[in-house]
């Protein structure tokens, strides 16, 4: 059967940083079928253009997204420092308590502070003064931060900017996507490439 993988877009998403987990996870197959189907979500059922100015039109609005799914997937962006980034907060704790992956990067992991989601687990961002400046006195857990490039504790995984491959990696062995040498060995390509510089 077919896993939903969800990926949250706001204007002025960061189409890179999700690139090399959507073309991953869509192409893997389990006995001759895909094994997840990528969808994309958003506040409204409305063309969504990227910080690239790429236009996306969501799979979803908020209202629209199925109960049973196997990852919400937060893509960074600007549109996380919104008055209606709040209207996803609903989502994320109904995802969390049906203990679905929530995966955040970038300006999604201010988000996921604002909002109270990493004061009980092992996190990152972009850099733990961006983190306490922009999400504000609902972060409360800076003893939890871990300098590194992404994090996966419990049901959360959050990575810093740069970290697209290492987000990549964090989800793939989350959702146990491959086997575990397969994924390093895709991240060690993508992270090395073809020749030393």
């Amino acid at each position: 059967m077919e896993k939903e993988i969800i990926f949250i877009i706001l204007p002025q998403y960061a189409d890179w940083e999700y690139a090399f987990v959507a073309s991953s996870l869509n192409q893997l197959e389990e006995n001759g079928k895909k094994k997840y189907v990528i969808k994309t979500a958003s506040i409204i059922h409305s063309p969504i253009i990227s910080m690239g100015g790429f236009k996306s039109l969501p799979d979803y609005d908020i209202t629209e997204i199925p109960n049973q799914y196997e990852a919400l997937i937060l893509v960074g962006g600007l549109g996380w420092f919104s008055e209606q980034a709040k209207l996803l907060v609903p989502i994320v704790r109904k995802a969390l308590d049906n203990k679905i992956l929530v995966a955040g990067i970038c300006n999604a992991t201010i988000f996921l502070g604002q909002n109270g989601f990493l004061n009980n687990v092992k996190h990152t961002s972009n850099t733990l003064e961006y983190l306490q400046d922009k999400a504000g006195n609902n972060y409360t857990n800076k003893n939890n931060y871990v300098a590194q490039q992404a994090v996966c504790d419990n049901n959360i995984i959050t990575a810093n900017g740069t970290a697209y491959l290492e987000f990549c990696k964090e989800i793939q062995i989350k959702l146990g996507a491959k086997s575990k040498e397969d994924i390093e060995n895709e991240y060690l390509f993508n992270k090395l490439g073809l020749y030393k510089i």
